[in-house]
């Protein structure tokens, strides 16, 4: 097994994306930002009114990530990858923002992944579950 690329959010860009293949295992450490489909329409339609975002996504990173309930006693349930298939409406409006990497699982429509290819951006596909 090949030994797994080392990625820090905090200096990820678009020339390290470029750089990566389809299958490279990978360990991510840095800022996370988690944003589902809900936020996702939110945030496309003040795009579309003209108001600014509350983060500049610029080479940011997003997490696809469906939280549980936690357990009695521990501070946090299990957040696990959700489907990315979700926000695909709204993914190519997301990556003309700047985002640089997005976490989840299940296939994208090709229109995201044309956009992906524009805007210099990796789909790091999680095992769910």
């Amino acid at each position: 097994m090949a030994e797994s690329i080392r990625i820090n959010t905090e200096e990820y860009n678009e020339e390290f994306s470029r750089k990566l293949k389809v299958g490279d295992s990978v360990l991510i450490t840095g800022k996370i930002y988690s944003a589902r489909d809900a936020a996702h329409k939110v945030m496309t339609e003040a795009l579309a009114r003209g108001e600014k975002l509350p983060i500049d996504w610029t080479n940011k990173f997003v997490y696809y990530l469906g939280p549980t309930p936690a357990k009695p006693g521990d501070p946090i349930g299990s957040a696990g990858p959700t489907t990315s298939g979700r926000m695909d409406a709204y993914t190519p409006t997301m990556l003309d923002q700047g985002i640089k990497g997005m976490i989840g699982k299940g296939s994208r429509k090709p229109e995201v992944v044309e956009s992906m290819k524009k805007n210099g951006c990796t789909y790091f596909a999680a095992v769910g579950g």
